[in-house]
């Protein structure tokens, strides 16, 4: 639990900030103010003005409330789904459990930023667009990583006592598989996440994701491109909180794998 802390409070701080966002008294994100054009931080703006003279640390906060809602979505929303499918292909083994699992492998022929760029372009622009897109893309993974984590479990004493003891199937997958195969998950979760909030910046800096004057990381960056001579600050503070983002969210799957998986607390002892 020690090892936990940290990560979780470096993420609960990101995502609490982002939640009260609308609470914290901030300028308006997308008000444009061009006498204030490029303006060094001030009292009113600690971390100085955009090329339109918006504030930058409004624009950062409600920036990382739109790619984290994003990435969360679309990974939770594949992780339900792909974790879902591979439970019951390995399970089930049949005809139909491969064809489901199959089926996710045509997704793998496509590179996934070319694949973003297609379906993006022919829906159009938006948040709901870039979570089903995401939500798709990393689909795979999850039921890849799921099936291969339950055929290695499936055969296990704990599961053949269960079954011995008559539980039924959604028993034996939900309360004796799925808590043994939760920290390969979780790896996976992690990775999603961040790599979908990679995938929404970069999407967001070619003009295929979030719609401006919607404040956004990828937004912010593109725009500090423009002035990057006159203002490299600017580049400095959607590219940090990125970092720093995506570090800490590794961090605490990390901690979470290695506390929820049985067979890594075992070791420890």
């Amino acid at each position: 639990m020690k090892r936990l802390a940290l990560p979780a409070t470096l993420v609960g701080v990101i995502v609490l900030i982002a939640l009260l966002a609308p609470f914290l008294g901030l300028p308006d994100p997308v008000r444009q103010d061009v006498a204030q054009r490029l303006a060094l931080p001030s009292p009113g703006s600690p971390l100085g003005r955009d090329e339109f003279g918006r504030d930058v640390l409004a624009r950062l906060v409600w920036g990382g409330r739109t790619s984290l809602s994003v990435a969360f979505a679309a990974a939770l929303i594949a992780c339900a789904i792909g974790t879902t499918l591979g439970l019951m292909a390995a399970w089930f083994r049949g005809l139909g459990g491969m064809l489901a699992l199959g089926s996710t492998d045509i997704i793998l022929c496509f590179p996934p930023v070319l694949l973003a760029l297609l379906v993006v372009t022919l829906a159009g622009p938006g948040s709901l667009t870039l979570v089903m897109v995401l939500s798709v893309l990393f689909l795979p993974g999850f039921a890849r990583v799921t099936y291969a984590e339950v055929q290695l479990v499936q055969e296990l004493e704990y599961v053949e006592a269960a079954r011995a003891i008559g539980a039924t199937t959604p028993r034996i997958l939900l309360r004796t598989i799925l808590p043994n195969v939760a920290g390969p998950i979780l790896v996976q979760l992690s990775l999603a996440v961040a790599a979908a909030i990679v995938l929404e910046s970069g999407l967001s800096f070619l003009g295929m994701g979030v719609v401006p004057p919607a404040p956004s990381w990828g937004l912010m960056i593109r725009g500090a491109r423009t002035t990057l001579e006159q203002a490299p600050q600017l580049l400095l503070w959607p590219c940090a909180a990125l970092t720093l983002t995506i570090f800490a969210i590794n961090l605490l799957c990390d901690a979470l794998r290695d506390t929820v998986d049985p067979r890594t607390a075992q070791k420890s002892r």
